[in-house]
Formats: C-alpha cells, sequence, structure tokens
C-alpha cells in the first residue's frame, strides 16, 4: 500500500512538474509583418513596378476612352442631322457598343494581371519575410509568433517578445 501510494504521489509530482516545466518552456513573440514588408527594399522595388504597369494600362485605358469619346461626338453629329441614314447610325451604334465592350474587357484584364503580376512579384518577398520569422523563432526558441497586422490580436502579453528586430537584423536590415 505504501508503495502505491508512493508511485501515485510520485506520478503526480511527476505531472505537475511536467506541467510547470512545459509551461515555462512557452515562449511568445509577436511581429507587425506590415513593417517587415516596408524595411524590405524589394517591397518598394515591386510596388513600384506594379505601379508602373498599373499606368501604362491606365493610358491605354484613356486612349480607348478618347477613342470612344470622338466616335459618340461623330454619332451626336449624325444623329442630330435629319438627313442621317439609319443604317449609318445603327453602324455607328455597333461601333460604339463594340468599342465600349472592349473597353470593359480591357479593364478586367487589366486588373487580373496587375493582381496576377502582384503575386508574382511579392510571393516571393512574403516567402523570404516568413522564412526569416520562422527561422528566428526557432533559433529563439519560440512556441508561438503572432502577427499584429492582421488586427486579430487584441492584447500581447509582456512576457510577448517583440522579434521585429531581430527578424530585421536576420534580413540584414535597417
Amino acid at each position: 500500500m505504501k508503495k502505491l501510494l508512493a508511485t501515485l504521489v510520485f506520478t503526480c509530482l511527476f505531472f505537475i512538474s511536467g506541467n510547470v516545466a512545459a509551461q515555462n518552456t512557452i515562449k511568445l513573440g509577436h511581429i507587425d509583418s506590415r513593417a517587415v514588408f516596408a524595411a524590405m527594399p524589394e517591397s518598394d522595388t515591386a510596388q513600384k513596378q506594379i505601379e508602373r504597369e498599373a499606368q501604362a494600362m491606365q493610358t491605354t485605358l484613356e486612349e480607348i476612352q478618347v477613342e470612344f469619346n470622338k466616335k459618340y461626338e461623330d454619332y451626336v453629329k449624325l444623329a442630330n442631322d435629319p438627313n442621317s441614314s439609319q443604317l449609318i447610325l445603327r453602324t455607328k451604334e455597333e461601333e460604339l457598343q463594340t468599342l465600349q465592350q472592349r473597353m470593359e474587357t480591357f479593364r478586367q484584364q487589366a486588373e487580373q494581371s496587375i493582381a496576377q503580376k502582384r503575386t508574382e512579384l511579392f510571393q516571393p518577398i512574403q516567402d523570404k519575410a516568413i522564412k526569416a520569422v520562422n527561422d528566428v523563432a526557432a533559433e529563439n526558441g519560440f512556441t508561438y509568433i503572432f502577427d499584429t497586422a492582421g488586427g486579430m490580436i487584441v492584447y500581447t502579453a509582456p512576457e510577448s517578445q517583440d522579434i521585429l528586430p531581430l527578424v530585421k537584423a536576420k534580413l540584414g536590415l535597417k
């Protein structure tokens, strides 16, 4: 009976000390991923490239709009002329509809292209940042790293360490 009681006490103490030890090994950290991306020069380069492409697409869209406006003015002049042929007016209306559809199609394709380019350019940057966070977490024994940029964390305990300086150092950033 004494052996059983001693074993039970020892087992309880083992689990309690194990839980206390496990609780002591949890190390929390947090980081604002937006600050990491903002500090990475690759982000600026990628953003500028996207802005250049978006501007080129906007210029093309404006050119199509100018063409549409000119054709619309021609159509209005013809529509106000009592001697205009209905066939010519219908043809001009069809041209305007086609041009308007072309504009809308171009706009949609431009948005898709920019979104694809954004993913293409920012994915490697994001992967690099995530790798740096993972490396810092592993090197410093963190159990969890929370991203405060998402707005989901409403409280950060004083024990939680901001690892932004460590990640910036890992990436060679100031």
